[in-house]
């Protein structure tokens, strides 16, 4: 087990000081977003005494480091842990499956778009599920919701320009017929656009009907954040989440989101992959958007694991990752690698080192269980279900 330094991303929508006061550093008043622990090429992290960054470090073994098994199924570490620290809604966006993610690599490859191009789409080939688990109060939207919540809410703000996309939902709330709605309204010009999000601030802040407080507050707000995006309407199709402290949510391919504000621990498939559809300052894909978005209406599962011998362990359908929160007080043994663990309070003394707040370890697939003891709350992102023999997600 060696510390791990984990690298920062200053996206514009993130804390000035979530991040700087978990590191135990001062802030300087820039937004501070994400913070990366993992091995994804664009930003990995380093390990400690040498510096040595950790994508290199599998590479040079990744039987050693990765165990035969993930080796061969991929090749690479298959997991990024990440702190998110939104201050600011994220951008409206959803991530490819494993397929579509081969597909869009191969398109822009072969268009020639450098793989750090800010308008690149797909930056590597994989699919990029993930689990956020808050760590403080986290707003979220998650996935359509049935199309009559949808047409309640357009008819409760009353706008011409809701009313008739309420009357395409009457007339047809299957997937395809939302998925039509989704692709119409982002396809809209800025002047169609203008003129239907206009309305729909005009109407929302003068207050109404109590049962959509919440949607009308969100139209003001992203409104005022970004003017005449018609992603607000879409904002509207979507499931509403609030996850307290220690809730989780997973999100698979194609799920339709836009975290809201919050801090949280994330973990994901090793991908960069995310195609944005607006309310965004980012460059936006609609029509790579399109392609991946499922459109079927869903509700939210929000996942509140119970405590089993201090460990609590988020549900993960997927090969590339899992997650747990270890509530240590006295000695326990960690599961052994590929896993990287993040101590978010107390302190944890391990072999050779001590994990304190916002320190996190790295323990490759040689080190079986490792002892620890000490009084913190650790998070353990490791492997996710078995991946039967030449199988490659």
């Amino acid at each position: 087990m060696q510390i791990l330094e984990g690298i920062t991303q200053d996206y514009d929508w993130g804390s000035p000081t979530a991040i700087p006061d978990l590191l135990g550093r001062p802030p300087t008043g820039e937004p501070v977003a994400e913070l990366w622990l993992g091995a994804h090429p664009s930003a990995p992290s380093r390990l400690h005494p040498d510096g040595t960054p950790l994508d290199r470090h599998v590479a040079q073994d990744p039987v050693s480091t990765l165990g035969a098994e993930t080796a061969a199924a991929f090749g690479r570490l298959p997991f990024l842990l990440k702190i998110l620290a939104a201050s600011a809604p994220l951008s409206l966006q959803a991530h490819p499956s494993a397929a579509l993610a081969a597909e869009g690599f191969a398109r822009e490859e072969a268009a020639g778009i450098p793989i750090d191009a800010p308008t690149r789409s797909f930056r590597d080939t994989s699919h990029k599920p993930e689990l956020i688990c808050a760590l403080t109060e986290f707003d979220a939207l998650c996935g359509f919701r049935p199309p009559e919540d949808t047409i309640a809410v357009f008819d409760s703000i009353g706008t011409p320009g809701l009313g008739r996309i309420a009357d395409r939902l009457r007339a047809d709330g299957s997937p395809a017929g939302i998925g039509r709605v989704l692709e119409g309204v982002l396809a809209l010009d800025d002047a169609a656009a203008s003129a239907l999000v206009g309305p729909m601030v005009e109407a929302c802040g003068d207050g109404g009907d109590d049962d959509t407080a919440v949607e009308r507050a969100l139209v003001v707000d992203l409104a005022r954040r970004h003017p005449g995006d018609a992603g607000v309407v879409i904002a509207l199709m979507l499931n509403r989440v609030t996850l307290q402290p220690n809730d989780a949510l997973f999100l698979g391919a194609g799920n339709l989101h836009m975290y809201l504000g919050g801090v949280g621990i994330e973990v994901m498939a090793n991908s960069d992959n995310v195609l944005r559809g607006g309310l965004t300052s980012k460059p936006v894909d609609v029509a790579s958007l399109i392609q991946v978005v499922d459109p079927s209406p869903i509700t939210p599962e929000i996942q509140r694991p119970a405590l089993v011998d201090g460990v609590a362990t988020y549900a993960s359908p997927v090969p590339e990752f899992s997650l747990q929160r270890i509530e240590l007080d006295g000695r326990a043994a960690l599961d052994g690698g590929p896993a990287i663990v993040f101590c978010l309070e107390g302190r944890a003394e391990g072999p050779d080192l001590v994990l304190a707040r916002g320190v996190a370890a790295w323990i490759p697939a040689t080190d079986g269980p490792v002892a620890v003891h000490g009084t913190a709350t650790l998070y353990r992102a490791g492997l996710g279900r078995p991946v039967p023999p030449g199988e490659r997600p």
